[in-house]
């Protein structure tokens, strides 16, 4: 007997039958060092670097898969130096990498038995991750690794209904590669999922109107797509292979940590989280691209640690495996203020302040760090922290500044002539440990299924 239309949607009948595996989250040890960390490195490179027109091209511009393919005859990477890479992140005073082993057009910087197109095949003939993981060790930074499960060489990402085959090898493919990277290259510290989802989060056709993303996208079978990866089952995989190991939340389920993608939002204490962006408004390379300020850098890390998250600023290398000098420099010179202001970032904690127009607290033992970035007024009001009384204050960035106590707020007062250049930190000593409840919030993401399935 013949099978009806309904009975050919396979990927209906997997979203309908699928169970999954429970997955247990890390215990508070296991992410301290993520919360302790506050900055890391994002590395996005690969043969797209060679086009300079960004990460996405291959997909945006719609080139030819098999003329794309052929960049890696020629992906030399010559001035590729993972000791270099390193050594820029030790110098901004960041804490962790992370490079993108592979992103969506497939190409693998390791040396992968699932997939032939991969940078040891390539002119390079180098494994370039086994090259990166061994120089972050190098300088203490911890390892990360960015990976992306979709791959636009497989039209079964596009159609995976029409192309189920596909869509499967795509699958059996990135199930693969996950092993290899929590096999072969040592201890992984944290794992950045992107692009779980198939067909771009779901395409109709009308006959009107053509193809057009369906309206409800969001929270499309296409979108919401752990039954299809078996998300809970490799997370599973990958936490045995690599215990401790920290995952976000872009891999259909909720994660260890939530990622925040070029936005920061409010404060939140009850999961960790990372705002990651870049420092030339590009993921992936393209040529002088403007460079952000050290002054807005500055305010970019102060303002997501006093909301309690981590700050993971993107470098794009060159097709050649160079980093600009100019975003060099910068990474340096916010290196320097770090070298002199850290005691208030590293090791800390968001709060116990509701952060606001003029800036934010963090807070460690008996310490409060107030960070003034913005001087709404000339004056900065806050209730006392916990009903604790204040020992003293000083200042890590002025050499005057005036503290008072009032009708249970603390004020605080500083000159404009003694202001610090990016921004004004203050630092207050109260009796007592600092005990705060925190913060629990739901982000309002549908990326990466958010705080869970939806």
């Amino acid at each position: 007997m013949n099978k009806t239309p309904e009975e050919m949607k396979t990927l209906d009948r997997m979203r309908e039958n699928y169970v999954p595996d429970k997955v247990k989250k890390l215990n508070d040890k296991d992410i301290q060092w993520f919360r302790d960390a506050k900055f890391g490195m994002f590395i996005h490179w690969g043969l797209y670097a060679m086009l300079e027109r960004g990460e996405w091209i291959l997909f945006s511009e719609k080139l030819n898969v098999s003329e794309y393919s052929k960049l890696s005859e020629d992906f030399s990477a010559q001035s590729f130096d993972a000791a270099a890479w390193a050594k820029a992140a030790k110098n901004a005073g960041m804490k962790y990498m992370v490079l993108t082993a592979r992103h969506h057009d497939g190409f693998c910087l390791f040396n992968s038995k699932a997939s032939s197109f991969n940078s040891v095949n390539s002119a390079a003939k180098k494994d370039f991750v086994r090259e990166y993981a061994d120089a972050c060790r190098a300088e203490g930074l911890k390892v990360g690794l960015y990976y992306s499960p979709l791959d636009w060489r497989f039209p079964g990402y596009f159609l995976p209904e029409m192309y189920w085959d596909s869509a499967l090898e795509m699958k059996k493919q990135c199930h693969e590669q996950l092993r290899e990277l929590m096999t072969n290259y040592g201890k992984i510290d944290l794992l950045w999922f992107d692009g779980e989802w198939l067909a771009l989060g779901g395409m109709d056709w009308n006959p009107q109107i053509g193809w057009n993303r369906n309206e409800d996208w969001m929270h499309s079978k296409f979108f919401q797509v752990n039954y299809f990866w078996e998300s809970e089952k490799v997370i599973n995989m990958i936490r045995e292979l690599q215990p401790g190991i920290m995952i976000n939340n872009r891999f259909g389920w909720e994660g260890d940590f939530h990622v925040r993608e070029r936005r920061i939002d409010g404060i939140r204490t009850d999961k960790p989280w990372d705002s990651n962006d870049c420092i030339a408004d590009s993921w992936g390379y393209i040529p002088e691209r403007p460079v952000l300020s050290t002054a807005q850098l500055v305010k970019n890390l102060v303002s997501i640690v006093v909301r309690d998250g981590n700050y993971l600023l993107n470098i794009g290398p060159t097709g050649n495996g160079d980093m600009e000098q100019s975003q060099v420099k910068r990474l340096e010179e916010l290196g320097k203020w770090l070298e002199k202001h850290g005691e208030s970032i590293y090791d800390t904690r968001g709060g116990p302040v509701i952060p606001g127009n003029w800036g934010g607290c963090t807070y460690r033992g008996h310490t409060v760090y107030v960070h003034i970035t913005d001087w709404c007024d000339d004056k900065i009001v806050f209730p006392i922290p916990s009903e604790n009384k204040l020992r003293s204050f000083s200042s890590l960035t002025s050499e005057q500044v005036d503290v008072k106590e009032s009708e249970g707020n603390i004020e605080i007062k500083v000159a404009i002539e003694f202001r610090g250049q990016y921004v004004t930190i203050v630092r207050l000593q109260f009796e007592s440990e600092i005990v705060w409840e925190g913060i629990t919030t739901r982000e309002n993401d549908a990326y990466g299924l958010a705080d869970g399935l939806q």
